[in-house]
């Protein structure tokens, strides 16, 4: 709904958020979203204990089966697979997943939601690192580093590690692909665990911390944006991506978003303050310099620390103190380990693993099938995945200036809310645009754009869906399914993209064409 005389704000950064409660004054038009009612007892109680159950079930499989140092899949063989354990793991899934789901449009309320992504998480702080080996190498680099070798020069086996045999064998010539804050942290972690089981206890304590973090910045953040915190709370914490592979698996994944959220809700409590934006802006710094993913929300960010008309003049201004905390951030984490931007050539080895889950690798593994009855080799993956990341680059520069019309749009009337969905949903979009268009793709990865899109989306099925699909993809011990589906679930990804693809196309001509009409 929009006053006389305001211009339409273009599609996909609708100007009215949703509310957990009807405004006062006159009934809404049939148009404005309402807020979604909540579950009935029986029902949330159901999913909160079907939830534990999936949960308890995951703890025991991991004990069975999950990461541990000494298990064959460490050693590049096969993975624990005893029908019992992928048995039990299944069903854990299914039932966290199931209950997760039930409850998507809003837990009934936010207290409640705390409180049984809580429970759901305790059964999983037991086990053993799930899903992922990922660990055992930040263990590495951390040791690494505590030992005077630069682990971006060198991968751990070279650096001696004594626990690499416990690393995924892809990932033990390759060097960190992270941040410099990030590798001090493993190494902090190193020294104070005294040995590779206490490094895993520290490194899960600083994944618990990230997600507690995040937990405390997500009420602020999705009543900012005019979103129920019921279910922003919900889905961003009870989704069995964070238990799994945030909490159990111990990913620093976790600290990024813990970061990157506080950047965001310091950055929305004080738009054109120096103050705020540098200290915004240094937060957001540091969640890129844990993962270099968190840059393609820093244009978004630059967005909201405007307070009110975004002009050029003022975007320069308050993005320019947003900037300087940034580049305060980089500055000092580099200087402070020693080690500058070597982590900046790492990134070009996270691409090593080639799976179909990557969409643009789907589309190169395809072209290489029909290129081999075609009777030659065209080894189209690395063009495909180049393409990608030109697209991305084009995707964001688009949603950006989305963003950027949809807000000029905005009038002095409209409420702050507004203006600050826009910003996050913008930058809930950029990241989900980046997980789908990545050379990789690792379930853990849809928790980034879910952080955000629980805050800012009205819409929850179409994100909630893949994350729910995601956490059937990697076994305890961290074997990915994938590795047995190559030439079926690359058609079927293929497939996927060209279907979305057409639909893309279609719809964007109607568009136009009711515009024009």
């Amino acid at each position: 709904m929009t006053t006389p005389g305001t211009p339409p704000v273009p599609p996909g950064f609708p100007p009215s958020p949703d509310s957990p409660s009807p405004p006062a004054g006159p009934p809404p038009s049939p148009g404005t979203p309402q807020p979604d009612p909540s579950p009935s007892p029986g029902t949330a109680r159901l999913a909160r204990y079907a939830g534990l159950a999936g949960a308890v079930l995951l703890a025991v499989a991991g004990l069975l089966g999950g990461a541990l140092p000494d298990t064959a899949s460490a050693r590049g063989g096969r993975p624990a697979d005893e029908p019992w354990t992928v048995a039990l793991w299944l069903a854990g899934t299914a039932l966290l997943v199931g209950a997760w789901w039930a409850l998507r449009r809003g837990a009934p309320s936010t207290r409640w939601a705390y409180l049984t992504a809580g429970l759901w998480a305790l059964p999983l702080l037991a086990a053993p690192p799930l899903g992922s080996r990922d660990v055992y190498s930040y263990a590495c680099q951390g040791w690494a580093y505590a030992h005077g070798v630069d682990p971006y020069a060198t991968g751990v086996a070279e650096a001696g590690c004594p626990w690499v045999e416990a690393v995924a064998p892809i990932w033990r010539d390759t060097p960190a692909p992270y941040g410099p804050i990030f590798v001090l942290l493993a190494a902090l972690a190193v020294t104070l665990g005294g040995g590779l089981v206490g490094a895993i206890v520290a490194f899960r304590l600083l994944a618990v911390a990230g997600v507690l973090l995040a937990a405390l910045c997500l009420p602020g953040l999705a009543r900012a944006a005019g979103v129920p915190t019921r279910r922003a709370a919900w889905l961003a914490l009870a989704c069995p991506l964070v238990g799994v592979h945030l909490v159990a698996g111990a990913h620093n994944d976790a600290v990024m978003l813990g970061l990157l959220l506080l950047g965001l809700l310091v950055l929305v409590r004080g738009p054109g303050r120096p103050g705020p934006l540098l200290l915004a802006g240094a937060l957001l710094g540091l969640a890129v310099t844990v993962k270099a993913t968190a840059v393609v929300v820093l244009p978004f960010a630059a967005l909201a620390a405007v307070p009110s008309r975004h002009t050029l003049r003022a975007l320069l201004r308050d993005g320019g103190w947003l900037a300087g905390g940034v580049l305060g951030a980089l500055a000092v984490t580099s200087l402070l380990s020693g080690l500058g931007l070597g982590w900046v050539g790492g990134l070009t080895r996270s691409g090593d693993s080639e799976q179909w889950t990557s969409p643009p690798t789907a589309v190169g593994f395809v072209i290489d099938y029909a290129g081999g009855l075609a009777g030659r080799e065209p080894g189209a993956v690395p063009a495909t995945r180049a393409a990608a990341l030109l697209l991305l680059a084009v995707l964001v520069t688009t949603l950006w200036w989305r963003a950027w019309s949809a807000l000029r749009h905005l009038d002095a009337t409209r409420p702050d809310a507004a203006r600050t969905r826009v910003a996050l949903l913008g930058a809930g979009l950029a990241l989900a645009a980046t997980v789908v268009l990545a050379p990789v793709f690792h379930p853990w990865y849809a928790t980034w754009p879910l952080a955000l899109l629980a805050v800012a989306a009205r819409r929850t099925t179409w994100f909630v869906a893949p994350c729910a699909a995601a956490a059937f993809l990697a076994l305890p011990d961290g074997t990915n399914l994938a590795r047995f589906t190559k030439a079926p679930g690359a058609l079927a990804m293929t497939a996927l993209v060209l279907g979305l693809a057409v639909w893309g196309l279609l719809r964007l001509r109607r568009t136009r064409v009711a515009r024009t009409g």
